[in-house]
């Protein structure tokens, strides 16, 4: 082979090697990524199980409140009926 030739054939070799080394960093760069949403779809999906606790909580005690209300308004009525 000429020179020319081993002088192209090492820049190939050079220019396959910085692409395969490209490629391993976006994939990790990918992984790193992935993780990273995973992470914060975990979090979110905490947060609504949260959020969903406190509005069953608050539904909880907003129908207490009502039926003590209605017990209250069934004794007026009884009251003010008896009179």
């Amino acid at each position: 082979m000429s020179e020319p030739d081993t002088f192209i054939l090492t820049l190939l070799r050079e220019i396959r090697a910085e692409i395969a080394n490209t490629k391993t960093e976006v994939a990790e760069s990918r992984k790193e990524t992935r993780a990273g949403f995973e992470t914060v779809n975990k979090k979110i999906e905490s947060l609504k199980q949260a959020m969903h606790g406190e509005s069953v909580l608050g539904r909880y005690a907003s129908a207490e409140f009502d039926d003590r209300i209605e017990a209250i308004e069934k004794r007026l009525d009884k009251l003010e009926k008896g009179h």
